[in-house]
C-alpha cells in the first residue's frame, strides 16, 4: 500500500502535515506525537525579526471551532535557525517553513536566510498586512500576490507554497495570480475572518476585535475552495480547514488536494495526525485501494 505523494518534486511518506501556528515548530508536540510518522511538519510563521504578537485575550471558542488573533508571534529567523531547525532534523520528516512579513523586503530577507538551511519547502503566509499598501493583506489583492510570489521565487532555493486567504470574492483569481507569479504549490484555506462578543462583559471576546475562524465550522467552505482551485490551476494543493479525522482528510483529497494539513484538531486531540494516517490506511485496505494517489481529485 502506497501512502506517499509528491508535491513540486518532493516526496512525502504520507499526505499528512500540520497547519502553521497550531503545532509550534514541533517541540510542543514531541511528547505526544512521533514526528517521524508525519509526512511533514509545517512550522509556525517566522519573520525576519521577532514579533510580539497581538494583545491578549487572543483566542476564543465558538460553535464548531475557535477564533484566534495571536498575531504571528515568533522568535525571528535567527533563533528559528539556531533552535527549531536542528530540533526537527532529529526526525525522519519533511520540514515546511512558514514565512511571514509586513513588506516584500521582509519576506525576501527570510527566504534568503533559509536558502542555506536544510529545509524542504517554504510556505508563504500572504495573509499578513502589507504595510506598504495601507494594511490590505497580500493575499487579498491579485496583483500584490503575483508580485510577492515572483519576488520570493527569484530568491528561494526551495519550492514555494503560497498559502491562500479565503477572505476574497473569488479564490480562483488568487490561485491563478500565484500560479502566474511562479508558485510551485498552493495551500488553502487560511482562516476566515470572524468576530465574537462577550455579552456579559459587553466587549469583544478577542482584544483584536476580529480573529481568524478555524475548525469544523469552516470545512465545507474549505472543501469547496480546494475543489475550485484544483480545477482552475495546475499546481498541487495542500488542503486544510476543519479536518478532524481521516474522513475529512479523504474528502479534501477527493476534492483535489495532494496533501492535507491538520490545525485546530491538534488542540482538541494532540494525536489527531497519527490517527488520520492510520485511518487512511484502514480506508484504503477496506476498499482495496493500493495507492493513495488514486483518490486525488477523483470527484469531478
Amino acid at each position: 500500500m502506497n501512502l506517499s505523494v509528491k508535491v513540486a518534486g518532493i516526496e512525502f511518506k504520507n499526505p499528512v502535515t500540520v497547519a502553521s501556528g497550531t503545532f509550534g515548530s514541533g517541540a510542543e508536540y514531541g511528547d505526544f506525537v512521533d514526528l517521524s510518522k508525519l509526512g511533514a511538519v509545517t512550522t509556525k510563521g517566522v519573520a525576519n525579526v521577532p514579533w510580539p504578537g497581538n494583545p491578549t485575550p487572543r483566542i476564543a471558542e465558538t460553535y464548531g471551532g475557535m477564533m484566534n488573533a495571536v498575531g504571528l508571534q515568533n522568535p525571528g529567523i535567527d533563533m528559528f535557525c539556531k533552535r527549531d531547525i536542528p530540533f526537527l532534523k532529529q526526525y525522519d520528516t519533511r520540514i515546511i517553513v512558514n514565512v511571514c512579513g509586513k513588506s516584500e523586503a521582509d519576506y525576501v530577507e527570510v527566504v534568503e536566510r533559509l536558502s542555506d538551511e536544510d529545509v524542504d519547502m517554504l510556505e508563504i503566509n500572504v495573509s499578513c498586512p502589507n504595510v506598504k499598501e495601507g494594511g490590505i493583506a497580500f493575499g487579498q489583492d491579485p496583483k500584490a500576490l503575483e508580485e510577492i510570489t515572483r519576488a520570493v521565487k527569484e530568491k528561494a532555493k526551495q519550492p514555494v507554497i503560497m498559502k491562500l486567504s479565503p477572505n476574497v470574492t473569488d479564490i480562483t483569481v488568487m490561485a491563478k495570480a500565484a500560479e502566474a507569479g511562479g508558485a510551485d504549490a498552493l495551500s488553502l484555506i487560511n482562516t476566515l475572518t470572524g468576530m465574537k462578543i462577550d455579552i456579559n462583559r459587553r466587549n469583544f471576546a478577542i482584544a483584536n476585535k476580529t480573529g481568524g475562524l478555524s475548525g469544523p465550522a469552516i470545512k465545507p467552505v474549505a472543501v469547496r475552495m480546494v475543489y475550485q482551485v484544483a480545477n482552475a490551476v495546475k499546481l498541487p494543493i495542500i488542503g486544510m480547514g476543519g479536518i478532524m479525522d481521516y474522513r475529512d482528510a479523504i474528502e479534501f483529497m477527493m476534492a483535489g488536494a495532494t496533501m492535507i494539513s491538520v490545525g485546530t484538531a491538534n488542540f482538541h486531540d494532540p494525536y489527531t495526525t497519527v490517527k488520520i494516517i492510520e485511518g487512511m490506511e484502514t480506508f484504503m485496505k477496506e476498499r482495496d485501494i493500493n495507492d493513495i494517489n488514486e483518490i486525488i481529485g477523483c470527484v469531478k
